[in-house]
């Protein structure tokens, strides 16, 4: 464990005298200069009036420019110099996600470098300001402590824990050189199928509204004091500006709802952040009735900037977009598009397509299409936000207070303060018997999938933007596993544990605990048509045999989101939603075990912020006593209550029984528990558990790319020279025999075929991809344009209805030729779109 102490209020750097107007640092958006006290708006205005007043149209447009890391280098800084720039989530320095903070650091070095350097056009150059999703702490970051998730947090219902974490998460982007966060996210969400509900602090306006100034404030500092945005401090987003959690559980959805929900929901949470002087808002991907969100003039001007009077939130700060956001507004594309910067955007995130975006915005002003002065008051916007804080004088990145100070990620201090976020967060379900807290001087047994599994732990956005994947618990240095955490705790106190990777022993235990729950997602990968949890009953199996040979079990369930988990809470005699906790496990252990003599160490604090449904579908939140609810919101239990839980209904309750098609590839990735493998002549087969691999010499290779939202469909690259193939299994054998069903696929040929391609299923218990049931679909790929379309394959061509009353994997292609494919939204459904023919021998 490192050791170091939490950051204290630093004084600020001289002023460098780079464009200063008068002598006093500059004032923030809200009149505060950082680390000074209060000064008069209109010296800041005086202040953006004089850099605008010396810019050119070329720098003007280029500070609404956001492009991503991955797109751009030091030169084009240098010729372009982007106002800001972005790294995404799988967007390391040099494509690494786990390149170390001196890395960052550098990064950050060369891009100031080249926005800062002497100008050919004699004006004087504007900095740059570099942003990054610090969702759950400093997450991109090897060794940064990971706090819980959002959804955590909100059960604690301690703001000033939040502030703290704020405080912690900005210090430690300070390190790396980082100017910006896009947090909070401030979603009221309504329907957990939703992929980002674990980035909202709860379903209830009032939960997020105490949260949301309380973060600001941590990131920031507080207006009008001493070290607000100073050197210990970063820009704060609040996001996603509106109506992002009412999509019904669709992300991008939109939101139907009059204005007064709107407002009264929604917007709960910007009131308290713009009031903590929160400097930029991001419009959100979705719509509301009907309108997206990128180009709602009436939500991104008149409401949010509007006088606070007459019903306006009186924003001042700026507006960012969100990935590629306004090109899905009508008449726009990600190259083009004024409409969206007309309605109130004041920077476009354009992570790729900079180069055109930059020309068409140069041309839509000098044809009045976009007003100069619509231009201009942008980026007096952008303008207020940089000088507040303090770009102008902080100089170059490496050169800052806290830059390169590596000491200070993970602290101890911090690691405590992520440790006691554990602890507050946990919600305690059912505890019958009182088996909670256990004594620690006993034989304790621990398994699941998530028992020693930090990267299950700490959920999505966790180095890379999905999380999970291929990281290892040596991903995580300065970090501990659940298992770690109760592995101490029990032997400290003279007792054993044991990790037993499938819940058997040979020494009977006195307890068992069982860690288990959803694998990582992020934003709308994590979309599910259903709140039910599917592992294939692998964890309810181990807790059965387990109790059955007579030991108590406590499941602790990792989920972003309340799930439908009857069986397994009936299968266990204790039951605590851990949520997504962090880097921390020992806070998890913190809760389970009393002290050595048997006395209450910690108590269960957290209350649920999200209702625990009943079934597979989300309560009904504005229904009293919905039977769709099995514990209300607000819901937890502490040791001294005395509730039985149990036993709870195992199916589905009427009119919650969803039948849909199956879904085999979509959009957000694989369902739940379905796996995907890379597999060439005479090699083993490569599991694939992220958007990318390859099989095993790189014959065959997959990633991720963008359809119309970011990574939402596949690219398989065949090589050639070898037959390779992807396979997509179900976690259980299916039975495809229904007439009338397809293998329906979404797909655009990128490289035609040079060899034959057979599409098909493999039918369970053969183990042999030669007993694969595969149709020829050379053609059909031969002929098909360089566009998205529709195809389906009736089943019936493929097989004989007995061949398909039992497969496990629904989807095989294979080709020992040249192929490059994008496939997206691969289903078994009613043939739609172009419907391949069936040979003359079909089925």
């Amino acid at each position: 464990m490192r050791k170091a102490t939490l950051v204290r209020r630093l004084p600020l750097l001289a002023l460098c005298g780079i464009l200063t107007v008068g002598s006093a640092a500059p004032p923030s958006p809200n009149g505060t200069a950082p680390g000074t006290a209060q000064t008069a708006p209109s010296d800041l205005d005086a202040r953006v009036e004089a850099v605008l007043a010396g810019m050119s149209l070329d720098q003007k447009i280029a500070q609404v420019v956001m492009p991503d890391t991955a797109s751009f280098n030091a030169a084009d800084m240098t010729q372009y110099r982007f106002g800001s720039y972005l790294s995404g989530g799988n967007s390391g320095p040099g494509g690494d996600e786990r390149a170390s903070p001196a890395r960052w650091l550098a990064l950050a070095d060369a891009n100031w470098d080249a926005a800062m350097a002497p100008r050919a056009d004699g004006r004087a150059p504007i900095p740059t300001m570099w942003a990054i999703d610090a969702l759950h702490g400093h997450n991109n970051i090897v060794g940064a402590t990971l706090f819980p998730h959002n959804i955590g947090l909100g059960a604690t219902r301690d703001s000033e824990l939040v502030r703290e974490i704020g405080a912690a998460t900005a210090a430690e982007i300070a390190v790396t050189g980082i100017d910006w966060t896009f947090a909070p996210t401030l979603a009221v969400v309504r329907d957990p199928r939703w992929g980002r509900t674990y980035e909202s602090y709860g379903e209830r306006p009032e939960v997020v509204a105490s949260m949301a100034g309380a973060m600001v404030e941590g990131l920031q500092g507080t207006p009008g004091t001493p070290g607000f945005l100073g050197p210990d401090k970063v820009i704060a987003t609040a996001k996603h500006f509106l109506g992002d959690g009412g999509t019904g559980g669709k992300d991008q959805g939109n939101t139907v709802a009059s204005e007064a929900d709107l407002r009264r929901i929604h917007a709960a949470g910007y009131i308290p952040a713009i009031a903590a002087g929160v400097q930029t808002v991001m419009a959100s991907f979705s719509s509301v009735n009907g309108v997206k969100q990128h180009g709602d003039k009436a939500h991104l001007t008149s409401y949010l900037r509007g006088p606070v009077g007459v019903n306006g939130l009186s924003f001042k700060g700026l507006v960012v977009g969100d990935w590629n956001g306004h090109g899905q507004v009508p008449g726009c594309s990600v190259e083009s598009c004024a409409a969206s910067f007309n309605a109130g955007l004041d920077i476009f995130m354009v992570p790729d397509n900079w180069k055109s975006l930059l020309a068409s915005t140069t041309a839509q002003v000098k044809s009045g299409e976009i007003s100069m002065a619509r231009l201009d008051e942008a980026v007096r916007r952008i303008l207020r936000v940089k000088i507040a804080a303090g770009l102008f004088e902080k100089g170059r990145p490496s050169s800052r207070p806290l830059a390169g100070k590596v000491e200070l990620l993970a602290s101890a201090d911090h690691r405590a303060l992520a440790r006691r976020a554990v602890r507050e967060s946990l919600v305690l379900l059912k505890n019958n018997g009182n088996l909670l807290p256990l004594k620690p001087a006993q034989r304790v047994l621990v398994t699941g999938d998530g028992a020693d599994n930090i990267a299950m732990q700490s959920g999505g956005w966790t180095i890379s933007w999905q999380g999970g994947g291929d990281l290892t618990n040596a991903d995580f240095p300065h970090a501990q596993s659940i298992y770690g955490g109760i592995a101490d705790a029990v032997r400290s106190a003279g007792g054993s544990a044991t990790l037993s990777n499938d819940g058997s022993f040979t020494t009977k235990p006195d307890v068992a605990i069982v860690v288990f729950g959803e694998k990582p997602y992020a934003e709308f990968m994590g979309d599910v048509d259903t709140l039910e949890f599917h592992d294939d009953l692998k964890s309810y199996k181990t807790m059965q045999r387990l109790r059955a040979a007579g030991v108590p079990v406590v499941a602790v369930f990792l989920s972003g989101r309340p799930m439908w988990v009857n069986p397994e809470i009936n299968a266990a005699d204790a039951f605590v939603a851990a949520f997504l906790p962090g880097s921390e496990g020992g806070g998890v252990a913190d809760m389970l075990f009393a002290k050595p003599d048997g006395t209450i160490a910690q108590d269960f604090r957290g209350k649920l912020s999200f209702t625990w449904p009943n079934g597979p579908m989300p309560a009904k939140l504005e229904t009293p006593r919905d039977p769709g609810t099995l514990f209300p919101f607000g819901y937890g239990l502490q040791f001294t209550d005395h509730i039985l839980v149990g036993p709870l209904r195992e199916t589905a309750p009427m009119g919650q029984i969803v039948t849909s098609r199956i879904t085999v590839l979509g959009r957000t990735g694989l369902p739940a528990g379905w796996g995907m493998a890379l597999a060439e002549a005479g090699a083993p087969p490569v599991t694939i558990s992220s958007n990318a691999g390859q099989s095993q010499s790189g014959a065959l290779a997959l990633r991720g790319i963008d359809r119309d939202r970011q990574e939402d469909a596949r690219l398989a690259t065949w090589r050639g020279g070898s037959a390779a193939r992807v396979t997509v299994s179900a976690p259980r054998s299916l039975d495809l025999s229904a007439p009338g069903q397809a293998l329906v696929i979404d797909l655009r040929v990128v490289a035609k075929p040079t060899g034959k391609v057979t599409i098909g299923v493999e039918p369970t218990g053969t183990g042999k991809p030669a007993d694969a049931l595969l149709l020829d679909a050379t053609a059909l790929l031969a002929k098909s344009p360089a566009t998205w379309r529709t195809v389906s394959i009736p089943l019936r061509c493929i097989g004989p209805r007995t061949a398909l009353r039992a497969v496990s994997a629904p989807f095989v292609i294979e080709t020992a030729g040249q192929l490059s494919l994008a496939l997206s939204d691969i289903r078994i459904a009613p043939a739609i779109g172009t419907i391949l023919r069936c040979p003359t021998a079909a089925h």
